[in-house]
């Protein structure tokens, strides 16, 4: 039961998150999805727990962690990434409705 609770609200914490990062990239850059499409790299700096360094120095070894990062996940750990990612999306469209809202500052 408590892994569960822990679940909900690591979820609503990375919604949240990606969201707000997300609201404020976009209103910066007045680039729409920038952090949809950004949010790939961000997964796999989470995931691989290496430096990021290592892709250029020892580009072998970093794509094997990153791989055996990707592919090792727990449901839990993909469910949570998930809904960062929906936090990110909906954040372009929130952007994107006020933009066409005629909010200008967005």
């Amino acid at each position: 039961m408590t892994a569960l609770i822990q679940l909900i609200i690591s979820v609503l914490l990375f919604f949240v998150l990606f969201f707000g990062i997300a609201f404020i990239l976009n209103m910066l850059l007045k680039s729409t999805w920038i952090m949809a499409g950004f949010y790939p790299f961000v997964v796999c700096a989470i995931v691989d727990k290496i430096s990021t360094a290592d892709y250029f120095l020892k580009p072998k070894y970093a794509f094997q962690q990153l791989w055996h990062g990707i592919t090792h996940l727990l449901p839990a750990d993909i469910i949570m990434l998930s809904g960062g990612l929906i936090g990110a999306l909906v954040a372009g469209f929130v952007i994107r409705g006020l933009r066409n809202s005629g909010y200008t500052m967005f």
